[in-house]
């Protein structure tokens, strides 16, 4: 009898051990990714919203885990970079293009581990990149200001003035002109991607110039171009994601640049087969990496949703390019 029970417990612990070191070893084999945020840091209401966004459906649909840095907390990217490489992450991302620099420098340091620069190209080796064709989106955006603007003057607001702000600013202009080429387009750049009261009184200016539509690639600059316009009665866009819900009286359309599914499926790849297949993603209307949230606020006739439709299929399609 003794020797029944022995044998049983001895058994039993078996189990309970082998499930133990499964578990362990379970938790081990995660994936872990760590980003280095843009510069607005978390509640820029856009881009790193959207980043971290992408990095929470992975850990509740991939079973990953992940950590963030702030440039508020590590005074610089190289910083923040080089601690995500120090706790072990199997990938690192630096998530803006004005991080690049110190991404890289810290690349070359680590060759054997694998970093992922969103917006901006590397040459590096172990750096992956993602960037998209803002312009595209942008561009029909502008062809909406260009069709419905009463006072032939709309205007642009960027955060900083970098070529990754000008393909916003170039695609909104043509598509303005494409639609109306009398129209008059203003574009100031701000300098600044995290302050509110700035984008402001820039929108104010703006106004004061007859302008009724504003789009703003500003980050959290651009959430106060996009109050402002609420409060002086006039038109804006969104930029990045569907921003409708920040002034929902002026508000008509959103730019969506898919940084939280192009983050997701990277990592996807990387927790399926081991490794990213490409090295530089571009993504555009084509690869359903931009397109424009639903129109609001206003209606288009039947005659102008036909041709924002065509002038969608025409970009898409190859045979509308914006920048030469």
């Amino acid at each position: 009898m003794k020797k029944s029970i022995m044998f049983i417990l001895f058994i039993s612990l078996l189990i309970i051990t082998g499930c133990t070191e499964k578990e362990t070893t379970t938790e081990t084999d995660h994936i872990k990714v760590g980003i280095m945020l843009s510069d607005a840091g978390l509640g820029d209401q856009s881009f790193s919203d959207l980043g971290f966004q992408g990095l929470e459906k992975a850990r509740d649909e991939l079973n990953i885990s992940f950590d963030y840095r702030e440039i508020a907390d590590t005074k610089t990217y190289a910083k923040g970079i080089e601690e995500l490489v120090k706790t072990d992450n199997d990938l690192i991302i630096g998530l803006g293009f004005s991080i690049q620099k110190d991404l890289e420098t810290i690349a070359k340091k680590y060759p054997k581990k694998s970093f992922l620069l969103v917006d901006a190209q590397s040459d590096l080796p172990n750096v992956y990149t993602v960037t998209f064709k803002e312009e595209e989106a942008s561009f029909l955006l502008g062809a909406i200001a260009g069709m419905k603007t009463t006072s032939n003057v709309v205007g642009f607001v960027g955060g900083d003035d970098v070529p990754l702000i000008q393909k916003f600013e170039k695609g909104f202009a043509a598509g303005v002109k494409s639609e109306n080429p009398e129209a008059t387009v203003l574009s100031t750049y701000a300098g600044d991607f995290g302050n509110d009261k700035l984008g402001e009184n820039i929108a104010k200016e703006m106004i004061a110039s007859k302008a009724d539509f504003i789009y703003p690639a500003a980050g959290f600059t651009g959430v106060g171009v996009i109050n402002e316009t609420q409060r002086s009665g006039i038109y804006s866009f969104g930029v990045d994601s569907d921003q409708f819900y920040l002034a929902e009286k002026a508000v008509v359309s959103s730019m969506l640049k898919q940084v939280d599914v192009a983050i997701f499926n990277t990592i996807q790849q990387l927790v399926e087969t081991g490794e990213i297949s490409e090295k530089n993603q571009v993504l555009g209307i084509k690869e359903n990496g931009v397109s424009i949230a639903p129109i609001r606020v206003l209606k288009l006739s039947p005659a102008e949703t036909n041709r924002l439709e065509k002038l969608q299929e025409d970009i898409a399609g190859g045979s509308i390019t914006i920048l030469k």
